[in-house]
């Protein structure tokens, strides 16, 4: 008999989080930082014209770290990856929790069928409000399916099934109001100072933040199937400024959050 999601847990756990209100509650430091780079190994990612989309966030991720580094001395930055590995989802958010992350930044690149689609998009864990957004999560948490036993180690999720993304969205409740910010500020400075259309900021289930239990959020850097943006994100100044655009957006949630009478 097929395992069924477990409806009921995902749901104590909602109301758990919710029990323990937002960060606001408590004075919150931001000291370490994990950059996830999405896919990797024998997980490309998306495709299109011999551009992959694993080596492109990986490319973003590694100066994003560096230039956190070498701007802001009392930020630590742990990578999930630094080089062209396979890294099980789960094993992504639990290296940030291992750490004890204040901040989890994931990088990827979008792709779709229209060649038309353009721009940035930065998710929060949460509930869809459309079917694109349904789509994108469908396709980020299909990467379980290249681990052994993954419907035992994600509790019997089908990453096909709508209905199991919007019981995912119920995590991150805790922490929803600063990922939101921190991704608002990202998009921003997309737009603002990196020229790039932004697609704004949203919500939908991913298995990659699922269990993080700090602020965390998604990034889409542009699609890979746009010629504009594929040709952008495949240059190094390009990948330096979507970088840079990350690094102000996450140093100045830093310094909002830390001087607000939390």
């Amino acid at each position: 008999m097929r395992r069924i999601f477990p409806v009921f847990s995902l749901i104590c756990v909602f109301f758990l989080l919710s029990s323990f209100g937002s960060l606001n509650d408590s004075k919150y430091y931001v000291r370490t930082v994990v950059i996830d780079a999405g896919h990797g190994g024998h997980d490309p990612g998306c495709q299109y014209a011999k551009v992959q989309e694993k080596q492109i966030a990986l490319n973003v991720a590694l100066k994003l770290g560096k230039i956190i580094q070498e701007n802001i001395e009392d930020v630590k930055v742990v990578y999930t990856r630094d080089k062209d590995e396979f890294i099980e989802l789960n094993e992504r958010s639990a290296l940030a929790n291992r750490h004890n992350a204040d901040v989890f930044i994931s990088i990827h690149v979008n792709s779709a069928a229209s060649k038309s689609a353009i721009g940035t998009e930065t998710y929060a864990m949460g509930l869809h409000k459309s079917d694109g957004n349904l789509d994108v999560a469908k396709r980020e948490n299909s990467v379980i399916l290249m681990e052994e036993d993954y419907s035992t180690k994600y509790d019997g999720f089908d990453p096909n099934s709508p209905e199991a993304h919007i019981i995912f969205s119920l995590y991150q409740n805790a922490y929803l109001n600063q990922s939101l910010n921190l991704a608002s500020k990202i998009e921003q400075q997309f737009s603002e100072r990196v020229n790039r259309h932004s697609r704004g900021v949203k919500q939908a289930g991913f298995i990659v933040l699922w269990k993080a239990t700090m602020p965390s959020v998604l990034v889409e850097t542009g699609f890979i199937t746009n010629d504009n943006d594929r040709k952008f994100l495949e240059t190094d100044l390009g990948q330096v400024y979507m970088a840079s655009a990350i690094y102000r957006a996450f140093k100045d949630y830093k310094a909002e959050m830390e001087a607000s009478d939390n």
